[in-house]
């Protein structure tokens, strides 16, 4: 199964030198936030796949003009061709902003899809915005991870885990992928395209 994954920038190879291969074969779009919602609703025109997201620390705009014909993951475990996918977006609280949780909020936020989780028998994607607390994360509060990311993958053990909010100018150490605890953690900044075994 191949997923294309967006986050946090707009990706002139997609979006302004678009051409419709680069979509073939895409069975599924997850966006890890902060994306513009006409920037999601652009590629619904030009596929069938549906588009997960969940949202980023600066999509308070979510709220009055969500991405059209795209499916909001956040605080949800959802299907699709056997995959269990789960969706906890926002980040760690940095000033007043909207979508922005303390690590007590999105501790509990998790908590509220402990049966979602029991009848699921777990979770094979993580979709998030903010990265797991160390590893890949920044230094700045702004972009620390969540510490209870880590209690997921030790409970669940998921496939994968998915995020944005690190971009790639923000560290000369800037990891696309990294093997965690047999979890393949993934930073989908601007796009990446990420097979998966159903």
């Amino acid at each position: 199964m191949k997923i294309l994954v967006l986050a946090d920038e707009e990706s002139k190879y997609l979006y302004d030198y678009f051409d419709k291969s680069k979509l073939e074969g895409v069975d599924l779009i997850i966006s890890a936030g902060d994306l513009n919602p006409k920037y999601l609703e652009f590629f619904t025109s030009f596929t069938s796949a549906p588009i997960m997201y969940v949202k980023g620390n600066h999509d308070s705009c979510y709220e009055d003009t969500p991405p059209q014909g795209c499916i909001c993951i956040d605080d949800k475990i959802v299907k699709f061709k056997n995959l269990r996918i789960m969706g906890l977006g926002g980040s760690l609280k940095y000033n007043t902003g909207r979508c922005q949780y303390t690590e007590e909020q999105m501790k509990q936020r998790y908590k509220k899809l402990w049966f979602s989780l029991m009848k699921n028998k777990g979770v094979d994607i993580v979709v998030t915005h903010a990265p797991i607390a160390g590893v890949n994360d920044g230094i700045d509060r702004a972009h620390m991870g969540f510490k209870v990311f880590d209690e997921i993958i030790d409970k669940y053990h998921p496939a994968y885990f998915i995020h944005g909010h690190v971009h790639k100018e923000y560290t000369r150490n800037f990891q696309r992928e990294t093997l965690y605890k047999d979890t393949r953690v993934i930073n989908g900044y601007e796009y990446y395209y990420l097979e998966v075994e159903p």
